[in-house]
């Protein structure tokens, strides 16, 4: 049975036409700058030392060397039968919408880079050292391409196939680009070296680490949780020192039935040490967990959500 939503919540949703355009041309401008940074990548890096990480992309590279089969139209035109089964799979017109994009800028974007690049720099390729070669192309790949699935976009290729086979069959989803990458990757190296096939799997490693960053951002950000018999001095010792708000409540203990309070905070990573020096002061028995939290927002003190 499908969900309705209240009028009153449909009414926040929705944006005016001027602003859903201006979301709109973002999200897809910034989709563009990503296929560009991943072209770029492939182009000088990962093309020059043959560096199949993977993917369509990397396929290519192997069909290239084989055939000379350019590596641009090879990308657009694998992605072709993969995007028609997307089409009835994934969601139709909003599947193409959200991926077309990308896929066209990155085949457009091989092909003026192959072509132009050589002319434009003095040395072609830029380093002779294929270890560099590969580092890079995983940073400014990984950074393209987490462009790309920040803002609703796909690099299309074996990620289509990932989707489909976890929305039929739920096999995870990582797992599944590990598995289709790692037999590209295994290819390579049997169609160039083993040494080929070692740095395309530190620069699929280096690309998805880069597209995780962009995707959550730098992890900036600690949560804390403190058990307390003394919660308000803390509460009111963090509020002056951090200027952060937190949250309480009244928790048992499993073991001692003893009643005492949870407060729950977020604080930047370098004022930890604060955090635990108050604790120390006021309530040295008192058990604290820190863990990670990748983005915070809203709150005292704190950015409001991006609209976005």
């Amino acid at each position: 049975m499908p969900i309705r939503l209240p009028e009153k919540i449909k009414r926040r949703l929705t944006l005016k036409p001027g602003f859903m355009l201006l979301r709109l041309g973002w999200q897809q401008l910034m989709i563009a700058l990503g296929a560009v940074l991943s072209a770029l990548a492939y182009v000088v890096f990962q093309l020059p030392y043959n560096i199949a990480a993977g993917g369509v992309s990397g396929l290519g590279i192997i069909v290239n060397h084989w055939t000379g089969f350019p590596v641009g139209p090879f990308f657009l035109l694998v992605n072709i039968p993969l995007f028609v089964l997307g089409y009835f799979q994934l969601g139709r017109w909003r599947f193409i919408w959200s991926s077309s994009l990308a896929v066209l800028v990155f085949s457009l974007g091989t092909d003026l880079f192959l072509r132009y690049l050589p002319v434009w720099l003095e040395t072609y390729p830029v380093t002779s050292e294929p270890l560099l070669a590969c580092v890079y192309a995983g940073i400014l790949f990984g950074l393209g391409s987490g462009l790309i699935y920040r803002y609703g976009g796909t690099v299309g290729g074996t990620s289509i196939l990932a989707r489909i086979i976890y929305n039929k069959t739920g096999f995870p989803l990582s797992q599944s680009f590990l598995f289709t990458d790692l037999i590209i990757i295994a290819l390579a190296a049997v169609v160039f070296s083993v040494e080929t096939g070692l740095l395309a799997v530190l620069t699929l490693i280096l690309v998805g680490l880069f597209s995780d960053f962009v995707l959550e951002g730098p992890s900036q950000m600690r949560t804390l949780m403190i058990i307390t018999e003394k919660p308000e001095p803390i509460c009111d010792a963090i509020m002056y020192e951090l200027q952060r708000g937190l949250t309480h409540w009244e928790v048992t203990g499993g073991y001692s039935q003893k009643k005492r309070t949870m407060l729950y905070l977020t604080a930047l990573r370098s004022r930890i040490y604060d955090v635990k020096y108050i604790i120390a002061r006021i309530d040295p028995e008192a058990f604290m967990v820190v863990g990670v939290s990748q983005q915070t927002w809203g709150g005292y003190n704190a950015p409001k959500i991006d609209r976005r």
